[in-house]
């Protein structure tokens, strides 16, 4: 074989694969922002002023750039949890690991490719306990907009959080220094909001519009710091469809349970009577003797009939959560996520 040709051929292979692939260019700027939340003021760190960050769309083959400037008075980098890194390990984003902070005033650019994934993923702070507020949905779409399911009317991220009435920053550093355990949240949160069970939360509670007889794709991530959630949706069954960027076999469950950083992919059709509807959370914890955040939080998915008439302000119907320390609906829901290839 000619010494050329082996070359040729693969650059001529890459340039098929990417063929299509789009470059996307986006800002990053950290700073401080004032939120109230639980009948306080607070001014927390955020990514362009917004609680949770900005959703990333990409499609599979598509290369990320990301412009990081640090406006906050903290050391900084970001992670882009669960993204395959082919030889870009320095864009991964662990403090100390593969690169050194952005220290405030500063700024780095980050760049991948998006390589063989498809659903959902997200991003985070990697640094102290910066990621209690600094994180985002990156959703990877497929090249062709084809899915292996029916294709939904709607995508709607859901991000799972906590909340605590302190600077999680402190929070963490009172723990280390004095070698307790960090205090426990005081709330949880549904795409940045607690949910109107909590203390002057009714403002502060997110609205999932819907339509009857829609079939939309809930993306969910778990974004909490140390807690595995229980989630449910009052009235309406769940068809998983996807697990951390990897389509699974579909199985239908009335509740899921997601650890610390994962995510999953459910396709829910509106199929009940015009009204609303609780989506709940909380904390599955099974160890004994161990203090945990026992609290509830909820958005609400409100059906649009179509009409000129608005839906009747009614109390939201509440789902049917599993007890906190529930173990065999925790690995029921485990049990039944299985990959789809294979």
């Amino acid at each position: 074989m000619e010494s050329w040709l082996l070359p040729f051929l693969l650059a001529l292979s890459l340039l098929f694969r990417y063929s299509g692939a789009e470059v996307h260019y986006h800002d990053f700027v950290v700073q401080a922002t004032p939120v109230r939340r639980l009948c306080k003021a607070h001014s927390i760190i955020t990514v362009n002023g917004q609680f949770p960050g900005p959703t990333i769309e990409v499609k599979n083959g598509d290369t990320l750039v990301i412009n990081v400037v640090n406006r906050a008075r903290y050391n900084v980098t970001l992670h882009w949890h669960g993204v395959r890194q082919m030889r870009t390990a320095w864009a991964d984003g662990p403090e100390f690991v593969t690169q050194c902070p952005i220290r405030p005033g500063g700024s780095y650019r980050y760049r991948f490719t998006i390589e063989g994934q498809e659903g959902t993923l997200w991003w985070h702070a990697h640094s102290s306990w910066l990621r209690a507020t600094i994180y985002g949905a990156l959703i990877i779409h497929p090249k062709d907009n084809s899915y292996p399911f029916t294709k939904p009317k709607r995508e709607i991220p859901v991000l799972l959080g906590e909340w605590w009435d302190r600077n999680p920053i402190n929070v963490v550093r009172q723990a280390t220094r004095t070698g307790a355990a960090p205090n426990n949240s005081d709330a949880f949160t549904i795409n940045g909001e607690p949910g109107d069970l909590y203390k002057c939360s009714r403002k502060h509670t997110t609205v999932i519009p819907a339509r009857a007889g829609e079939t939309n794709l809930f993306r969910f991530i778990n974004a909490a710091l140390n807690a595995e959630l229980f989630v449910a949706i009052a009235g309406h069954k769940m068809t998983v469809v996807g697990a951390d960027a990897s389509y699974t076999k579909p199985f239908t469950t009335s509740v899921l349970m997601l650890g610390p950083g994962q995510t999953t992919d459910v396709l829910v059709t509106m199929d009940q009577p015009a009204s609303r509807y609780y989506i709940a959370a909380r904390a599955y914890a099974s160890a004994q003797g161990v203090p945990f955040d026992n609290t509830t939080t909820t958005a609400i998915l409100e059906y649009d009939c179509g009409s000129s008439e608005p839906v009747r302000v009614v109390q939201p119907a509440f789902p049917a959560l599993p007890a906190y320390n529930d173990t065999r609906a925790a690995t029921t829901f485990s049990a039944g996520i299985k990959s789809l290839q294979g």
